[in-house]
């Protein structure tokens, strides 16, 4: 006779199936979430680290330009 309170066999597998469900529910939107990427994370050339460098201020003009000719080369 069944009481209401899911205790059963079919009951412990009810529960089970439910959290299965919920831990697949997340696992998905982990995955999903951590294999979008921005631009900033995607690998960049060495010509655009160069750049960026040269307009943050961390190299001066000459430097920038050795090696970029260097880079091209």
């Amino acid at each position: 006779m069944h009481d209401g309170f899911g205790f059963g066999v079919s009951g412990g597998f009810m529960w089970l199936f439910w959290i299965g469900l919920i831990i697949l529910i997340i696992w998905a939107v982990k995955a999903t979430a951590s294999g979008k990427s921005t631009p900033s994370e995607r690998h960049k050339s060495a010509i655009e680290i160069l750049k960026e460098r040269y307009a943050n201020g961390e190299i001066d003009r000459e430097e920038f330009e050795q090696k970029r000719k260097d880079l091209t080369s």
